[in-house]
């Protein structure tokens, strides 16, 4: 099964040298080896955009030209849109990247790898999954 990988997990393993971090960076690493990662464009935008070095910007954009980007649906933003009223009527306030990421893992019935606490509010109210399995 592929993996929608979230943002701050890539930030983790490109840019943090902390050891509490070292299990989600094991756990991207597998999933890199058995290729099972997805991107969306609007992470690698995310991604992308810590690196305002020209040289380490190009670097890190050559190495995620590996991963294809996986499309977004025009169904996906209106799903987004629907995730973003059903959390907010019930409190949970999300951003439209956040939920568009939602929308993209629904449809393709894949798990979101994410250390954002903020999924876990969403996966109270919306039908999504979240990647726990941390080596």
């Amino acid at each position: 099964m592929k993996v929608l990988v979230d943002t701050c997990i890539w930030s983790h393993a490109l840019r943090s040298k902390k050891s509490e971090f070292e299990v989600l960076v094991k756990s991207l690493e597998a999933l890199l080896a058995d290729q099972r990662v997805l991107i969306i464009g609007a992470i690698r935008q995310e991604v992308l955009s810590g690196y305002s070095d020209l040289n380490k910007f190009e670097t890190l954009k050559t190495k995620l030209n590996y991963f294809e980007n996986t499309p977004i649906l025009d169904e996906d933003y209106i799903t987004a849109a629907r995730f973003y009223n059903e959390c907010r009527q019930n409190g949970v306030q999300g951003s439209h990247i956040d939920l568009l990421i939602c929308a993209v893992a629904v449809r393709l019935n894949a798990p979101i790898f994410t250390s954002d606490k903020d999924f876990g509010f969403y996966e109270q109210h919306i039908p999504i999954k979240l990647y726990s399995n941390l080596t």
